[in-house]
């Protein structure tokens, strides 16, 4: 169906119809999802660094999968995904063991991180530094994961974390390569 020519088309070219008022363009709600959920992620990485700095062992490790369980209850929000507790739980769970095998130096690094600030003064020290970056790391890739795996239409009872295997390696080694 051919429609009439504006002021800006050339004669005989069709053009679309203007969208109704208050309408919004194709995709746009897309977009505005990815906004969110990338600010979201930031914004959970960040407490999830501060959550690192818990000087108790175990305790810092425990406020980190709160923090990491409480954007996936956010992300799921985003995407419209129905979330459970208890599936949040091992879905963090198995993320987190696929992001740290991959590497079983990062694995041991993350439990000796905390482990690390039982040791008076020096330990302290260095879990201070090791654990915010390890802690805002994993859970900057479960959130990169997830975005993507709700993106495509995924919900937590469906995710099978090796699937995202070569999307955890890709995103740790952004991760590392950035100053």
């Amino acid at each position: 169906m051919e429609q009439e020519a504006t002021e800006h088309a050339k004669p005989g070219q069709v053009t679309p119809e203007p969208a109704a008022p208050g309408a919004t363009a194709p995709g746009a709600d897309t977009v505005r999802r990815n906004e969110l959920a990338i600010a979201t992620v930031k914004r959970f990485v960040a407490w999830s660094a501060i959550g690192g700095l818990v000087p108790v062992p175990v305790l810092d490790v425990l406020a980190v999968g709160g923090i990491q369980l409480q954007m996936l209850r956010r992300l799921a929000r985003i995407y419209d995904v129905p979330f459970s507790e208890n599936a949040g739980k091992s879905v963090v769970a198995s993320l987190m063991g696929s992001i740290f095998p991959a590497s079983a130096a990062s694995s041991a690094a993350f439990g000796v991180g905390s482990a690390m600030k039982a040791v008076p003064v020096v330990g302290t020290a260095i879990g201070t530094f090791v654990m915010p970056s390890l802690a805002a790391g994993a859970t900057f890739i479960i959130g990169k994961v997830f975005m993507q795996h709700f993106a495509s239409g995924g919900t937590l009872l469906d995710f099978n974390a090796p699937d995202y295997r070569e999307f955890i390696k890709t995103h740790a080694a952004d991760l590392s390569s950035k100053p």
